[in-house]
């Protein structure tokens, strides 16, 4: 099987490459940077080829995908700055990224006739209430620039094609570039307290799991909606960071705050990130190992 991959130079798209690679299809990967190597820390990716393409570009889209005809296009290019997205300078491209660009990879899978996965997010709901999030649900109320742009290309990719596959996840984490736990391990070393939100409640998603699902994905036919973190229950981010500071062996004290207590972001973030995945299984995927497990793994590597 073919498969083309955006965003390689991001945590998801690095993961995909490889896992791509250990599957023994063949992948192409592509971002926007003229060329690629590896991830931000050194570690390598899949010796596999690469091609730069801005994907806001319809045209460059159109003869990059349309020239390696794949089988399937595994999106994970986005604007994920989701502070950074609510300024007014910024709004503009945020959506031409994650909503045209997605609607111009769209346009190429129809004419292809291939299958596309779209990597979208808990942001397309308001988070409000108590009740995990279900993957056909359609009451959409995204609060910041960042899930309304995210909304768009999920439109966008339901609305153009048939063979799809729409997969939602939440809270991040890879070896490849900047994310939670570092941030935690970072100012866990230079602070004795750290404050931390408890009222955000959801799941980690690790993008090494993540990778092998996706890749299960287009090997199948089971397409729509699904949610995807990992196991173990929902939690806060106070919970996650008592578990990472407790893996890492750290001392530091970690003390509860309210989102309105901790101030600071620009976006508003989703307080229910509750994200039912039980359509996995009922489909025959596997789902994510539980995320205190992906946790020790993850420190493990980054310490390697």
């Amino acid at each position: 099987m073919k498969i083309f991959v955006t965003g390689v130079a991001g945590q998801l798209g690095h993961d995909v490459m490889n896992e791509i690679f250990k599957r023994g299809h063949k992948g192409i990967g592509s971002d926007i940077a003229p060329c690629y190597s590896g991830s931000a820390d050194g570690t390598p990716v899949a010796s596999m080829p690469y091609v730069s393409l801005d994907i806001t570009n319809k045209e460059a889209v159109e003869s990059t995908i349309t020239s390696v005809n794949p089988d399937v296009v595994v999106h994970c290019a986005a604007w994920t700055a989701v502070d950074l997205a609510e300024d007014e300078e910024n709004k503009e491209k945020v959506m031409k990224i994650n909503a045209q660009g997605t609607k111009n990879i769209a346009d190429v899978c129809k004419k292809l006739d291939c299958k596309m996965i779209y990597i979208s997010t808990d942001y397309v709901f308001d988070g409000q209430g108590v009740e995990p999030w279900k993957p056909d649900c359609k009451d959409y109320a995204p609060l910041s620039v960042y899930g309304k742009s995210k909304l768009e290309g999920e439109l966008a990719v339901a609305n153009t094609l048939s063979k799809y596959f729409i997969v939602r996840i939440a809270w991040v984490f890879g070896l490849n570039g900047n994310n939670f736990i570092k941030t935690m391990l970072n100012v866990g070393k230079k602070y004795d307290t750290v404050r931390v939100v408890s009222d955000q409640i959801g799941t980690p998603t690790y993008t090494i799991d993540l990778s092998r699902l996706l890749v299960d994905m287009a090997e199948s036919e089971k397409y729509g909606y699904y949610h995807a973190t990992n196991e173990g229950g929902y939690i806060s981010w106070y919970d996650f960071t008592c578990e990472i500071f407790r893996q890492a062996d750290y001392s530091t004290k970690v003390v509860p705050v309210t989102t309105e207590e901790y101030g600071l972001s620009k976006a508003a973030r989703p307080f229910n990130s509750r994200l039912d995945k039980t359509k996995l299984t009922q489909n025959g995927f596997t789902p994510l190992p539980d995320w205190k497990d992906a946790l020790s793994r993850y420190l493990k590597e980054i310490k390697e």
